[in-house]
């Protein structure tokens, strides 16, 4: 950031006082601006042992699987932009269900929240983002091919609650990956 979105002057970054964290400070006007992690949120869309996963129509991971999930959009709530993440790269339509995984990624800044949900019929198609929209029960699912560590981690813990037959909430922190050689 080089000027302040209030008044158009420089800024500086230092750390402001009452304050331990540097951020981008106006030099003219003090207007202080934070910087804060992104939001995704997403869903677990299940029919019957089945659960529905997109293919990427975008980049990063162009071509791989996903959970339906996205960011979160200002003046939305964590559960309807999960539905409407959802209804964009699946067409499909959910019934929410509870919080599932709670997902800190501190090296990029962001937090995924992903929910339960129930597909409320067979009735969906790629959306604009994805390539396809496809339901896997557990043994056909692209363990190789997903695109994200978020979705892994959700997926592993889900077929785990399942055959357990008891459900949780998981929290979870996934570092950066290891530098490639």
């Amino acid at each position: 950031m080089n000027f302040c979105s209030q008044c158009g002057e420089k800024v500086s970054f230092r750390i402001p006082s009452d304050d331990t964290v540097p951020r981008f400070v106006c030099d003219h006007c003090n207007t202080i601006h934070y910087q804060n992690p992104k939001m995704v949120v997403g869903c677990l869309p299940e029919w019957q042992d089945k659960i529905l996963l997109c293919r990427r129509a975008i980049e990063p991971r162009y071509g791989l699987w996903t959970l339906p999930a996205g960011f979160l959009e200002n003046g939305e709530t964590a559960s309807d932009g999960a539905i409407r993440e959802t209804l964009e790269e699946a067409n499909a339509r959910v019934e929410l269900g509870d919080l599932y995984t709670f997902i800190s990624l501190p090296h990029i800044s962001q937090v995924y929240v992903l929910f339960r949900a129930q597909l409320r019929d067979l009735d969906f198609s790629a959306g604009t983002e994805s390539l396809e929209v496809k339901l896997f029960s557990e043994e056909d699912l692209p363990w190789d091919h997903l695109a994200f560590r978020t979705m892994q981690f959700t997926l592993e813990h889900y077929f785990k609650d399942r055959q357990a037959g008891k459900f949780g909430v998981h929290v979870g922190v996934i570092g950066a990956p290891p530098p490639s050689t």
